[in-house]
């Protein structure tokens, strides 16, 4: 069973930053696309930021030219830069591999606990 371990989150002021980190366990990792997902209270989850096995990357709109996510095959992390924070951003900040499904990024394994990140404006 992959599993997730989420970390970095905390209270920020506004314009400030972030660098959250997941490590995963497994040993294909590396042949996996990963993502990462937030939830804010209210809020269904959404994929934020996505990178391919390959390295391509790709972004919600809400969080392009902020946030840059990227990966260590060898250490199974990947992590996600969040640099000009706004309020809106606030939200509980998952990591998990993700399937591609007809048009749309699912998540492949059950979710860890993840980190809570606050921006207070």
């Amino acid at each position: 069973q992959v599993q997730m371990v989420e970390s970095g989150g905390g209270l920020v002021q506004a314009g400030g930053s972030l660098r959250l980190s997941c490590a995963a366990s497994g040993s294909i990792f590396s042949l996996q696309n990963m993502g990462w997902y937030r939830q804010a209270p209210g809020k269904q989850r959404e994929l934020v930021a996505l990178i391919t096995r390959a390295g391509s990357t790709n972004y919600a709109d809400s969080v392009k030219g902020r946030f840059t996510i990227s990966r260590d095959n060898g250490k199974k992390t990947v992590y996600l830069q969040m640099n000009s924070l706004k309020p809106e951003d606030t939200a509980v900040y998952f990591c998990n591999a993700a399937g591609l499904r007809g048009a749309e990024w699912s998540p492949v394994y059950p979710w860890g606990q993840g980190t809570q990140v606050t921006v207070s404006s």
